[in-house]
């Protein structure tokens, strides 16, 4: 069995994946042969929660851009990681889960811990590929990397047969590095894009999680900047470009800040990059329906999913931007000229609207929440990794300018599952990705509350993460939508609190609770130092009950 598991590590390993996750399994296994190898490339991160270990996976995925292996076993294991690997699925993280299957003889016959793992997995992952042969190892690793970064990024699984790992282990395959493919749309197609953004009047691009995935800010900035297209991303798309460009709008749908959504209201043409449209992005934006889309993707089932393009262009991100800004420089000079001032003097005199709004933030007793941000945003500047939640007040995180981010800052969010409990798991894995840099994690209690195990994996692994929590004593959103209907919110409120001083002290880490502003600076240098070391920073900040973030209150309850 040891040789088996070898040839795995080595194989995933020369495919280029960057970490294997999981949790240590009876017999040893595949963590066991990746901490024996002497190749630093690929990390061993054993952790104490399925369900943690798959966020962690995608946080590495997203920070480093390479394949991260999850290794289970058949039974709970599998279907305890199905959350994450449902948000690394939404998020195009490449994540390739090696499990194990119970022995023929029990399979249909009550064998213990028989699961079907394929069913499972259907509704999340790209590919399941079984292994009932010695021979078939090495290629259903490949495969399933391969399938893991193609096309849209994804999830994948490799089911191991029992009897393969007590068999010899076959020799190694012949490969290599498994490389991302990218193509470009046929040259007619192109064309006509083209023609369609040379006739745009009041034009606008948004990014997506794909756009992220195939690193094409560079290509859509220069292209925006030619097109004189104001930008925004969605959640997952957010990081890909620069927030403090005089193009950038911060992000679409729900997480857009007021005065912004007067500019997508106003759109003719839109050049999506990278995203289905999903309801989030959507949120408050029922003019969409009117816009003349351009789509742009690598995966062809995701044009129509909601609404239906004009033109749709199948291929890599970053080459077909910048094959369209190429085209489109021959027809720059035939765009409507008084129209499309007016429009870029509209969206701009919005964006620094919303800049005057968010350029001093509140102070902290009106609104503890934003000066908290500000004060993430001033001690840490731009090249920290952060992390992101979905409960209530870390909305405020979404919307920019209140946080904006940089060039050099990479951002890890959930998908469009939104599940709670992601950001500290996926943050261990960003910061096994990139320990050079802080990670900061911006959460709820309740979120904090289902991260437990990520928390104790990351102290284990001396992994210094910052975890600014905001503390209203329970489930914020379904609270404030239930303050908006007259309902009962008893149930949203905790009546037993976390001792977050304790847990965090008790794992060899720092705490504090800052209540104004100087107190709130010191404690996020003090927890940036203790990041820096290796040890567990926890700073507890205490929301106003009516702070709530823009877009939930423009969308849901009384116009701002």
């Amino acid at each position: 069995m040891t040789g088996v598991w070898d040839l795995v590590a080595a194989t995933l390993a020369e495919a280029g994946c960057g970490v294997v996750v999981g949790l240590p399994s009876d017999e040893p296994g595949l963590l066991d042969a990746v901490r024996r190898r002497p190749d630093p490339a690929l990390a061993a991160v054993a952790v104490r929660d399925q369900r943690a270990g798959a966020c962690a996976a995608v946080g590495h995925a997203v920070v480093s851009g390479r394949p991260a292996v999850l290794a289970l076993t058949s039974g709970p294991p599998f279907p305890n990681a199905l959350t994450g690997l449902l948000e690394g699925a939404s998020l195009c993280a490449p994540v390739v889960v090696v499990t194990t299957r119970i022995p023929a003889s029990g399979l249909g016959r009550g064998g213990f811990q028989e699961v079907d793992q394929a069913a499972l997995a259907r509704p999340v992952a790209k590919a399941h590929l079984l292994v009932d042969d010695p021979d078939r190892l090495v290629w259903a690793l490949r495969r399933a990397v391969h399938l893991a970064v193609n096309g849209r990024p994804g999830v994948t699984v490799v089911e191991i047969a029992d009897e393969v790992l007590h068999r010899p282990a076959p020799p190694p395959g012949q490969g290599g590095l498994v490389r991302r493919l990218r193509a470009l749309p046929p040259g007619p197609e192109l064309e006509r894009a083209a023609e369609l953004l040379a006739g745009a009047e009041r034009p606008l691009i948004l990014l997506g999680g794909g756009a992220r995935a195939a690193e094409a800010g560079r290509a859509a900035i220069a292209l925006a900047e030619r097109w004189q297209a104001p930008v925004l991303t969605t959640a997952a798309g957010r990081g890909v470009i620069d927030e403090g460009h005089p193009l950038a709008l911060g992000l679409a749908g729900l997480y857009l800040t007021p005065p912004l959504d007067l500019v997508t209201c106003d759109v003719d043409v839109l050049l999506a990059v990278g995203t289905r449209l999903e309801e989030t992005a959507r949120m408050g934006w029922p003019e969409l329906d009117a816009v003349r889309l351009l789509h742009v993707d690598c995966d062809p089932e995701a044009f129509g999913t909601s609404l239906e393009p004009v033109q749709a262009l199948l291929g890599d991100a970053a080459l077909t931007l910048a094959a369209l800004d190429e085209r489109f420089a021959t027809r720059a000079g035939r765009t409507a000229g008084k129209n499309r001032a007016n429009w870029l003097d509209q969206a701009a005199r919005l964006r620094q609207a919303a800049l005057d709004d968010h350029a001093a933030p509140p102070p902290f007793d009106q609104s503890p929440v934003r000066a908290t941000l500000a004060a993430v945003a001033e001690v840490f500047g731009d090249g920290a990794v952060l992390v992101q939640e979905n409960g209530l007040n870390d909305l405020w995180s979404y919307h920019w300018p209140v946080l904006s981010v940089g060039a050099r800052t990479s951002v890890v969010v959930p998908g469009e599952q939104t599940m709670m409990g992601f950001g500290v798991a996926a943050a261990l894995g960003a910061a096994v990705a990139d320990p050079g840099r802080p990670t900061v994690v911006l959460c709820g209690d309740g979120a904090l509350t289902m991260s437990l195990p990520a928390l104790a994996s990351a102290a284990e692994l001396r992994r210094g993460l910052v975890v600014v929590v905001f503390d209203n004593a329970g489930f914020g959103w379904p609270r404030w939508l239930r303050g908006q209907e007259g309902a009962p919110d008893e149930l949203t409120r905790f009546q037993a609190r976390l001792p977050l001083d304790a847990i965090a002290t008790g794992l060899g880490g720092t705490y504090a609770a800052p209540a104004g502003d100087a107190g709130l600076r010191e404690a996020m240098r003090k927890a940036r130092k203790a990041a820096a070391d290796g040890r567990l920073a926890i700073v507890t900040v205490q929301p106003r009950e009516d702070d709530v973030p823009a877009g939930v209150r423009r969308l849901f309850g009384t116009a701002l």
